[in-house]
């Protein structure tokens, strides 16, 4: 089994790298399954992409597209005439994609219009907000994948609700064969108490073995599993390697005693006034803690139009301190000893959960409500007045202590490439 992995954009690489670090152990035990990597340049910054390869043990791609900058439907274009000639001239059983940037939604039409298999990583999540292009990056990519893996319920919960169909025994989900409805259900064994009802569950995974009939429906129709969630996987594997920034020791940053700040979406930094309200109202309420600002390249240029040179803004705002995009491993250290951190990033608010990190997000949606239901995430939206009350409970002692949420165990990718083996090999149905 050939597996061609994509990654595009810097959220891509820590959720590709433990599938690859999967794929080499099953194949080390046997397994007949490889992988060929594709990157198709869309982030081409050294310190947006070159360092996660190099931090995270990534392999270097098999094939670079270098299809980096333009406007989305430019970049979207340009994707997929590369991976097009690349895809005919390198065919694979599956084409797996990450995320929901726009690599990962034109490699997915590229791969279909082919009439290749695709699995989307990180399926099912929704902000229900299509002014984000992400939003159309999932939807898409959703609506065309033949194989989907999940973070949590409330993702199994969107994809159900638009058709597809969630096999895992342990999630009560119905199944819907030729207008029958089904049940999956089993015993702790992983047997079907209901045979006669033409679906048995297996372990370890409850993968459903279906007679003849049922297979040759069944094989066309969209399958999703709940395995939990990749990102947590390579923070797990890498927490004990995070390191101590420069900038920790420059500014004498104590433990819990300084705020981690990101800010890059449109919606925050497009409109100037805006931006500057947003940033006067976080610098003057979090006590005079020094606020580490690693600036997106797409911030960076509005930014000093507001305030003028570096000098001058920090003569204004002594406690803020701007610095350049940092490494995984250097970034994720600030996040983990700081007192809050200030985003309006997705995927920074599942790590700060699963680290017990306090998280402001400023969004008026999220795609990832359980941060905010079972971690310690709080979406406050876009109104500047909402940061100070914000604030205020957070250095007041009363933020929520927050959990991890189930499955976000460090051992998805292992769950996915268990999953797509016996997929492929018919295994799980017991046909060959």
């Amino acid at each position: 089994m050939l597996i061609t992995l994509i990654a595009g954009a810097r959220p891509n690489f820590m959720k590709i790298a433990p599938l690859i670090k999967a794929i080499q152990a099953a194949n080390a035990a046997g397994k007949d399954i490889h992988y060929r990597l594709v990157h198709t340049g869309q982030h081409y910054d050294k310190n947006m992409s070159d360092t996660f390869f190099e931090e995270l043990g990534i392999p270097m791609p098999d094939t670079n597209l270098g299809c980096g900058g333009g406007t989305q439907a430019e970049q979207t274009a340009n994707i997929m005439v590369a991976f097009e000639r690349d895809l005919i001239a390198n065919p694979t059983d599956l084409v797996l994609v990450v995320g929901d940037v726009t690599s990962t939604m034109a490699c997915s039409i590229v791969a279909k219009k082919l009439n290749t298999k695709v699995c989307h990583v990180e399926a099912g999540i929704r902000s229900w907000d299509l002014t984000m292009p992400e939003e159309i990056n999932r939807m898409v990519t959703d609506a065309l994948a033949d194989y989907m893996f999940t973070t949590s319920e409330v993702a199994n919960k969107n994809l159900v609700l638009s058709g597809c169909c969630l096999e895992n025994g342990a999630s009560a989900y119905s199944l819907e064969i030729k207008g029958e409805r089904l049940e999956a259900k089993g015993d702790e064994n992983g047997k079907a108490d209901t045979p006669a009802s033409g679906l048995i569950t297996s372990s370890p995974h409850n993968l459903p073995v279906l007679d003849e009939e049922q297979y040759a429906f069944k094989r066309n129709v969209q399958r999703v599993w709940w395995v939990g969630n990749v990102m947590i996987d390579t923070l797990l594997a890498n927490r004990a390697r995070f390191r101590k920034p420069a900038v920790y020791d420059e500014l004498s940053l104590q433990e819990k005693n300084y705020v981690v700040m990101t800010m890059h979406r449109p919606a925050n930094v497009d409109e100037e006034q805006h931006l500057k309200a947003l940033m006067e109202q976080i610098i003057t309420n979090v006590h005079n803690l020094p606020i580490i600002f690693p600036i997106h390249p797409r911030t960076a240029k509005l930014f000093y139009n507001l305030w003028g040179n570096e000098e001058q803004l920090r003569s204004i705002f002594p406690n803020l301190h701007i610095v350049d995009p940092m490494g995984y491993l250097e970034f994720n250290y600030l996040v983990e000893h700081a007192k809050v951190v200030v985003t309006d990033s997705g995927g920074i608010t599942e790590e700060t959960t699963v680290m017990g990190v306090p998280c402001i997000t400023l969004r008026d949606n999220t795609e990832r409500p359980e941060t905010c239901t079972i971690g310690t995430n709080r979406l406050i939206g876009t109104n500047p007045n909402a940061i100070k009350p914000a604030l205020d409970i957070l250095f007041a002692g009363q933020w929520q202590q927050g959990a991890i949420p189930p499955l976000w165990d460090g051992h998805t990718a292992e769950r996915i490439v268990e999953i797509l083996y016996a997929v492929f090999s018919e295994r799980a149905w017991g046909l060959k």
